[in-house]
C-alpha cells in the first residue's frame, strides 16, 4: 500500500498539530516496514524531518494552509504519487481531491466561536472565510473513509453537528512526552534572566543555579486565541503580586493584543516569554509552581497533559474535553464563574500537600496515554480504509 501523510504542519511550525503529525510519523516509522509512505512538507519544515525508515520518502508541497493553492493545486500534487490513501491530520482537506482519505478532527472550535474576534481580517473577509471553513469541514467529514477524533468529547461534538458521520468516527488519543531535556546551568540562568525571573545572583559558584534565586512563577504554554481565555490572567494576576505569570507562545496578533492590554492596565507580574525551544521549555516546566489552563474549549488539551508528564501540578478550567483527558489529576475551576479561578488558585498555592498529591496523580495520568498506541491504532485505520470498497 502507498500512503500519503499531509505533514505541512510537521514540527514546531504547526504548534499542537505539528506535534501530533511529528509523533505520528515518528512512531509509524518504527511500526510499519511493509507499506510505503510519502510525507508532504513545506520548505520551512522540509529539512526538519529526516526519514529513519526506507519505506518513508518526503516530498515538497509548498501550498499554504487554508489558501487557494491548497484547494486548487495541492490535489494535483497528491495525484502525481498514485496514493492508495491520504491522511489529512487537520480538517483542511482539498475539496478537489477525488481519491480515498482519512481525516483527523481535533476540535470544532471555529463552529463554537464564529466571531470576528478570532480574525484579523475585515468583517466581509471573515464571513467568507467562515463560510469556506464550514463547507470544507462538512465535505471532508462526508467524503472521508474514516474520521479520527482525538477525544470522546470531540467525537460527540462531530456527531451532534454531522449525524451522517455516525459509524465512521474513531477516538485515538494523543499523548505527552515524558522525557525532560536539560539545559546547561549557565543557559538556564540566561533564560530566567532574560525573562526577569531571577531575584539575584547565586552566592556560591559551585551551585550556579538553584530554585531559591527564582521569583515564584506560574506557567501557561500555548497560543493566545480568544477561546484560550488568557484574559483570565489579566483579572487574576494583580491579586497575586508575589507570583509571576509566565505565558509561553510565539508572538502573533493575539499575543500582541494581549500584551498591549497588560501594558495599558499596568500589570507588572505577567511575563511574555515568546517562543522557546523544547529544552528551554523543559527548564520552565521544571521550576514552575503550577501550570494554569483557563481555556473555554478544548478538543484534547495536550499542554496540561505535557505539564503533568513534567511533574507540574495543573489547575485547569472544566471546559470541553479537559475533565476526560486530565481526570482526577488536575484541580478545576469554572471559567464562567467569577471568583472560581482565584479561589482554586489560592487553595493550590497555600497547600503544598495538595500540590504534591496532584504531581503524583499527574504522572500516573500522563502515563495512561501513548504516542505508540496512537500510531498503531491509526495504522490499523489505514489498512481498513484502503480495503473499504468504493
Amino acid at each position: 500500500m502507498r500512503i500519503g501523510i499531509d505533514a505541512r504542519f510537521y514540527g514546531s511550525v504547526g504548534k499542537g498539530l505539528g506535534r501530533y503529525t511529528e509523533k505520528l510519523i515518528e512512531h509509524l516509522e518504527v511500526l510499519d516496514t511493509d507499506n510505503d509512505y510519502v510525507v508532504f512538507l513545506r520548505r520551512e519544515n522540509f529539512d526538519e524531518y529526516v526519514p529513519k525508515n526506507a519505506c518513508f520518502k518526503k516530498a515538497l508541497a509548498q501550498h499554504a494552509w487554508y489558501g487557494f493553492s491548497e484547494q486548487l493545486l495541492f490535489p494535483f500534487c497528491l495525484l502525481l504519487f498514485r496514493l492508495d490513501l491520504v491522511h489529512f491530520p487537520h480538517f483542511n482537506v482539498p475539496v478537489l481531491y477525488p481519491k480515498k482519505f482519512i481525516v483527523t478532527i481535533h476540535d470544532l472550535i471555529l463552529l463554537h466561536y464564529p466571531t470576528r474576534k478570532c480574525s484579523t481580517r475585515t468583517a466581509f473577509f471573515y464571513r467568507m472565510k467562515f463560510a469556506a471553513y464550514r463547507f470544507v469541514i462538512a465535505r471532508a467529514i462526508r467524503r472521508a473513509e474514516h474520521i479520527i477524533a482525538v477525544s470522546h468529547f470531540t467525537k460527540r461534538d462531530i456527531l451532534d453537528r454531522y449525524p451522517a458521520a455516525r459509524g465512521k468516527v474513531s477516538v485515538t488519543y494523543e499523548a505527552a512526552d515524558s522525557a525532560c531535556q536539560f539545559l546547561p546551568s549557565e543557559q538556564t540562568e540566561r533564560l530566567f534572566g532574560r525573562l526577569g525571573l531571577l531575584q539575584g545572583a547565586p552566592s556560591d559558584a559551585r551551585f550556579p543555579f538553584v530554585r531559591d534565586i527564582l521569583k515564584p512563577y506560574l506557567l501557561y504554554v500555548g497560543n493566545a486565541y480568544p477561546h484560550k481565555n488568557l484574559e483570565a490572567f489579566l483579572r487574576v494576576a494583580p491579586l497575586f503580586p508575589a507570583y509571576q505569570f509566565v505565558l509561553v507562545g510565539k508572538e502573533d496578533y493575539f499575543y500582541r493584543r494581549l500584551k498591549k492590554r497588560v501594558e495599558e492596565q499596568d500589570i507588572r507580574n505577567v511575563v511574555f516569554a515568546g517562543f522557546v525551544d523544547d529544552r528551554e521549555l523543559s527548564a520552565l516546566y521544571r521550576f514552575a509552581l503550577c501550570y494554569i489552563f483557563p481555556s473555554l474549549y478544548e478538543g484534547f488539551g495536550l499542554p496540561p497533559l505535557e505539564a503533568m508528564a513534567h511533574g507540574l501540578p495543573v489547575l485547569s478550567s472544566r471546559s470541553g474535553s479537559l475533565p476526560e483527558i486530565l481526570g482526577g489529576a488536575a484541580r478545576y475551576f469554572d471559567s464562567q464563574a467569577p471568583g472560581s479561578f482565584e479561589g482554586e488558585l489560592r487553595t493550590m498555592m497555600h497547600s503544598e500537600t495538595a500540590r504534591q498529591e496532584l504531581i503524583l496523580r499527574g504522572y500516573r495520568q500522563a502515563a495512561r496515554f501513548s504516542w505508540e498506541r496512537m500510531a498503531l491504532e491509526t495504522q490499523k485505520l489505514y489498512t481498513s480504509s484502503i480495503k473499504n470498497k468504493d
